[in-house]
């Protein structure tokens, strides 16, 4: 496996995303005020019903959202799918117990989500800095 982990670059893309957003078309706003569709899915699946469990990571684009997946596979054992967007090739770990892949699949997700926040944070911090400095606030 490559020392590049494909996580960094989807959440520095994502990151630059929500630094230097685009401005909301008014073809893209809902017609009506409906409540988003809520995933239905427990949040620690019954045992032996891994299969299928998915985790989403942070981000603002489908295109470039992670996911991990568990499947089962054909020799028995559980694996973890991990993907970006819609069209990646899968990233697969396994094979492994079931609660095994639900808990490798919990541990990416939360770890996505604190990388994402300190980025987040820093480019936040820098836009601050800059800020300040584009308006002779002194040192930052």
């Amino acid at each position: 496996m490559s020392d590049i982990d494909p996580t960094d670059h989807a959440l520095a893309t994502i990151a630059s995303i929500l630094e230097h957003p685009e401005p909301a078309r008014e073809a893209a706003r809902p017609v009506a005020a409906e409540p988003a569709a809520v995933d239905e899915q427990p949040l620690v699946p019954e045992p032996g019903d891994a299969d299928g469990y998915t985790k989403l990571g942070p981000g603002p684009m489908e295109a470039i959202r992670l996911r991990w997946t568990v499947r089962r596979g054909e020799d028995g054992g559980y694996y973890v799918e991990e993907t970006i967007g819609e069209t990646s090739a899968p990233v697969v770990t396994g094979p492994m117990s079931g609660e095994a892949a639900v808990r490798l699949a919990d541990e990416r997700q939360s770890d996505a989500h604190h990388r994402f926040e300190v980025l987040r944070n820093e480019i936040a911090g820098r836009g601050k800095v800059a800020e300040l400095v584009r308006k002779g606030g002194g040192e930052a």
